[in-house]
């Protein structure tokens, strides 16, 4: 029995490929049609992606092109090839926005433009691309059952951006670029009001400014001991554990230490 069954599913895998190649090789549109969309629900994606590139312009305008093109869309989904999943998804949502699978074709083409998004470290065009996405299905099916997903793709994208901008400024705080990094500081404090690192954020540039005043030519110290007391307050006023406000209070000993020159000489 046993050996009856391996050559019943030898016998079988070898007829669904030879119907496949003849499939491939045959000049019959609806031939390679119904072999694709078999193979499709078979999970064979691959070689159904492979007939229906080939039949697609030839269905081009006919009432079948839809549920082609939405097939074909989803074998590259489905294979992992986010770029042209979510750019076929598009051009179906585009062609077809009657469709009742054109929000399945707007939220799959929007998680794959997010899959495509890089890690933090490199550049982000991507990462915002795929935000513009995640935003535009949000917009058009604010009660959509997949918003869950939608919504925690967009945090975790945000921070992406977040800490990218964040990496920055303290890379410019590394390197003793401490001009540099009180504007990059600045510029993320107001760009991301909401974020979670906001304390560092915020103890950093007050580093940086006590790092420049500290070692500041005479004729800019004051102002800059000044600025760096500033930084501080606002550190210490922020919400948070203040995880460095050991440290910070420190520092601020030693500026107002400095400053106390200067108000002698006044």
């Amino acid at each position: 029995m046993k050996n009856l069954f391996y050559i019943l599913i030898t016998f079988l895998v070898f007829t669904s490929c030879s119907d496949y190649q003849k499939a491939l090789k045959s000049e019959d549109v609806a031939v390679k049609f119904k072999m694709g969309e078999q193979l499709y629900n078979e999970g064979k994606f691959n070689k159904a992606s492979r007939l229906f590139e080939q039949i697609l312009p030839a269905y081009r305008g006919k009432p079948q092109a839809e549920k082609l093109m939405f097939l074909d869309a989803d074998c590259y989904f489905q294979t992992g090839q986010e770029y042209l999943a979510g750019y076929k998804f598009e051009r179906f949502a585009s062609s077809y926005p009657k469709s009742e699978k054109v929000e399945e074709a707007y939220y799959k083409s929007a998680i794959s433009y997010a899959d495509l998004a890089p890690v933090y470290s490199k550049e982000q065009h991507d990462t915002n691309h795929a935000l513009e996405k995640l935003q535009l299905f949000a917009n058009l099916y604010p009660t959509s059952e997949h918003m869950p997903k939608i919504n925690e793709l967009v945090k975790d994208l945000e921070y992406r951006l977040e800490f990218k901008a964040y990496s920055i400024a303290k890379q410019y705080n590394h390197i003793s670029d401490f001009k540099a990094s009180i504007s990059a500081f600045n510029n993320f404090i107001a760009d991301f009001p909401g974020t979670t690192l906001r304390e560092k954020a915020l103890f950093y540039r007050f580093d940086s400014a006590y790092q420049l005043a500290m070692k500041s030519v005479e004729s800019k110290k004051e102002e800059r001991l000044n600025t760096a007391i500033t930084y501080y307050n606002s550190y210490k006023k922020s919400k948070g554990e203040l995880e460095f406000l050991e440290e910070a209070d420190s520092m601020a000993e030693d500026l107002n230490e400095q400053l106390q020159q200067y108000s002698t000489k006044s």
